[in-house]
């Protein structure tokens, strides 16, 4: 769908919605030496990708923005929704320039609701701030992406993001009860209402929850909240065979223990972040993987009881002597080299991030998979994620390949992971969402009446198209 370009008379009118200051241009921006900063905008964390956006526009409310998606809509300027830049789909990267719309003025806690156990929030609000915010008055927002540190609400709403918790408290679109969204023509809808159920017309809220900035700019959030966990115990379980470690994941549920966190690890992904972290660590030769389990809930001594039925899972593994945390800084240090993995593969070297997932009881196999794959196309992986789930990051190390092969070439293998997955009954992204990186795999995962499907619902919530174009499909 053909766009148009913007004029100095859309400028001044977005200068009336938003203010001056909150207008950007590259001309701006190199005359007030913020150069280097406003490029950043057309960045996230996926790979080397960068799209500069004509204009970047940084609205402080709902009322701004649906000026600003009504103007677009009339002139048809394409619009990219932004949050804090951590995405690792390419999924807010402005590939037709036009207007990023940046979401980091909406960074307010509206409401904490203790008697409901909610909170109404902007898009604009880092995760762990707000886990923190809750937890002040003794609640728990569970949704803890390993960028929890810096990335906004609003772009775990997008991707409906996970993180370690998810296995057993579920991802970000199971606590979410309601939405402010500007559609992409200016009305400002909510899609809800704020109660546990709802059985009242289609379910608007989880459309947009996963819909990844395509369907509308969501602007404020009603989350549930749980009651936080007292206690928790965490242990590093080292096995000699990764293969084993992958195994003993569906080996602990079925004897009816479901963890609050259960991380797998190779072994380069564990020393590449703890070197990276400068935090030692122990690491004997015949080790390949480790299981990072936690354990959590309000009586401690349950929790040991648990501690112990664990134990008596992994007596049927060759493991190594597994590490009980002791203290909240061991504790802390652990989940950090967990958290840092990605930051640490980015640090040593180029590298392409799949996104994979199956059915826990897959794991093992997708993992062997994975190598074989890696083997017969001559590159290296560092795998690691969310077991508990099934959710297996896949790092496909450059090392040396050449360009060609990088390229396009790694096409092909990726491809080839991807139809293992849905073979074994996953699909090509638990997390990360598809964005732009992932689009051209997309029908290995969606038969074509799937993707009619959703283009007809883009078209009714966008019928000019303008709202994050050529992402998804």
């Amino acid at each position: 769908m053909p766009f148009n370009a913007l004029t100095p008379e859309l400028i001044v009118a977005f200068e009336a919605i938003v203010g001056p200051a909150h207008v950007l241009t590259a001309q701006r921006a190199e005359a007030a030496a913020t150069a280097d900063a406003y490029a950043d905008y057309g960045r996230d964390h996926t790979e080397d990708l960068h799209f500069a956006p004509d204009v970047v526009l940084r609205p402080a409310n709902a009322d701004e923005i649906s000026h600003i998606m009504r103007l677009c809509h009339e002139h048809r300027i394409p619009v990219t929704p932004r949050g804090a830049g951590t995405g690792l789909s390419g999924g807010a990267l402005p590939i037709h320039h036009g207007l990023l719309l940046s979401t980091e003025r909406l960074n307010k806690i509206i409401q904490i609701d203790e008697r409901n156990l909610q909170a109404t929030v902007e898009p604009g609000v880092v995760n762990e701030a707000f886990q923190n915010a809750v937890k002040e008055v003794g609640l728990f927002y569970p949704p803890d992406p390993a960028s929890k540190g810096s990335c906004f609400l609003g772009g775990n709403l997008a991707h409906s993001s996970g993180g370690p918790k998810a296995v057993k408290y579920g991802t970000t679109r199971d606590y979410v009860l309601n939405l402010q969204v500007v559609l992409p023509t200016g009305e400002i809808i909510w899609t809800a209402a704020n109660t546990l159920k709802n059985s009242t017309g289609y379910n608007l809220t989880q459309l947009m929850v996963g819909s990844e900035g395509t369907l509308g700019i969501i602007t404020q959030v009603v989350f549930r909240l749980l009651p936080y966990p007292q206690h928790n115990i965490l242990m590093l379980v080292p096995f000699r065979q990764e293969a084993q470690a992958a195994e003993a994941v569906s080996a602990v549920f079925r004897a009816g223990i479901i963890p609050s966190g259960m991380e797998f690890m190779e072994r380069e992904a564990i020393a590449w972040s703890s070197d990276y972290l400068k935090i030692p660590l122990t690491l004997p030769e015949d080790i390949t993987a480790h299981l990072l389990i936690e354990l959590d809930g309000q009586d401690l001594d349950q929790l040991y009881k648990e501690a112990e039925q664990v134990y008596g899972v992994l007596e049927h593994y060759d493991v190594g002597e597994i590490l009980l945390a002791d203290n909240a800084t061991q504790k802390d240090e652990l989940w950090k080299i967990r958290r840092n993995i990605g930051n640490s593969v980015r640090y040593n070297s180029v590298y392409k991030e799949e996104d994979t997932v199956v059915p826990r009881a897959e794991l093992p196999t997708l993992l062997k998979g994975v190598k074989e794959i890696g083997a017969r196309y001559g590159f290296k992986s560092v795998c690691y994620g969310h077991a508990g789930d099934g959710n297996l990051h896949v790092n496909i190390i450059r090392g040396d390949i050449d360009d060609d092969m990088w390229n396009v070439g790694l096409r092909q293998p990726i491809a080839e992971i991807f139809e293992l997955c849905v073979k074994l009954g996953g699909t090509i992204s638990g997390e990360h969402g598809i964005g732009l990186v992932q689009k051209g795999y997309i029908g290995i995962a969606l038969a074509e009446t799937n993707l009619n499907l959703m283009r007809g619902i883009k078209n009714v919530f966008d019928p000019h198209g303008i709202l994050n174009p050529g992402k998804i499909f």
